[in-house]
């Protein structure tokens, strides 16, 4: 068929069989999605087969909630990524922290404190090595920003996450820290891991089709925000993970991997009370001021909330 063909069969089926008013945004996006849908169809003469295999594919990918695991994968969250920041560049926003992808583990409510957290519920610790991680959330104008809401989540020694994982203590590695009076923050937790996608899930199933690993390298989450501000939503990452350069999800992103230094100082391992060296890492959060003129950088989607 020719594309015009197309484009005229889904306006009939989609705009001229409405029978009452409908919601143009939806019904634009829907247009555009069934009428490319249709295209690649005849395009590459999709088969009955290929279609339904590929919708019981997509209906067990929602079965196991792995729809949101699987558009990391596919670069989608990191596509809506650099559109926000082309959008920002436009706008003339610079010099704030990389903002790379959220993925699909968020929990909403984790306990708050000011200045400090301890994240880690301590059953791992005979087998992890402690993190420090310390800095400062600074503003447009490199001001510290007391107040500034830090929160951090990320996955034990096995790579899961806590509320997803019902093994784990409720909020086991994950804080909301808001910066003290000199817009700073601190927290002692495990360092962790990388890890893969569900060897047995949906998510993989397509990448193993596509010739591709499911492997993410050790990371950490952060949801950062103060009044006035764009809200952050990064991630760093672990260096010298062997996959920190090849994320299944593209999230590693320059400016996100901080070095890494191993403290045996015997003073300050005193001070915590700990027996071996530590990991420390000292990364500062920098954030744009908010602008009317952008879509708002706080991102509706559905989250658990525990």
């Amino acid at each position: 068929m020719q594309h015009t063909d197309i484009d005229t069969l889904v306006k009939k089926w989609i705009v001229d069989a409405a029978d009452r008013p409908a919601n143009p945004r939806v019904q634009q996006i829907v247009v555009r999605l069934l009428g490319d849908l249709c295209k690649t169809i005849d395009d590459l003469d999709v088969t009955p087969d290929e279609f339904w295999s590929g919708l019981a594919y997509l209906s067990a990918a929602g079965a196991s909630s792995e729809l949101g695991l699987l558009a990391a994968g596919m670069g989608l969250e990191h596509f809506l990524d650099l559109r926000a920041d082309e959008a920002e560049a436009q706008a003339g926003l610079a010099g704030a922290t990389p903002r790379t992808i959220e993925g699909p583990l968020y929990v909403a409510g984790a306990p708050e404190s000011v200045g400090y957290a301890r994240l880690d519920d301590g059953t791992e610790s005979e087998r992890a090595e402690v993190l420090l991680m310390q800095g400062t959330v600074f503003d447009a104008d490199g001001q510290p920003l007391p107040g500034a809401q830090v929160e951090v989540w990320h996955a034990n020694l096995l790579g899961n996450y806590s509320f997803f994982d019902h093994t784990q203590s409720p909020f086991n590695l994950r804080r909301t820290i808001v910066a003290d009076q000199d817009g700073r923050y601190q927290f002692r937790s495990i360092l962790p891991v990388g890890y893969g996608c569900p060897p047995d899930g949906t998510t993989q199933q397509l990448l193993d089709l596509l010739g591709r690993h499911g492997q993410r390298p050790a990371h950490i989450h952060f949801f950062i925000s103060a009044p006035g501000h764009r809200k952050l939503t990064t991630q760093i990452n672990i260096d010298g993970d062997s996959y920190l350069w090849d994320d299944f999800a593209f999230a590693t992103r320059e400016g996100l991997v901080p070095p890494i230094t191993r403290v045996d100082d015997a003073a300050q391992l005193a001070a915590l009370q700990l027996q071996q060296p530590y990991e420390s890492i000292a990364f500062d959060f920098h954030l744009s001021r908010d602008s009317a003129a952008l879509p708002s950088a706080a991102v509706e989607r559905q989250r658990a909330a525990a």
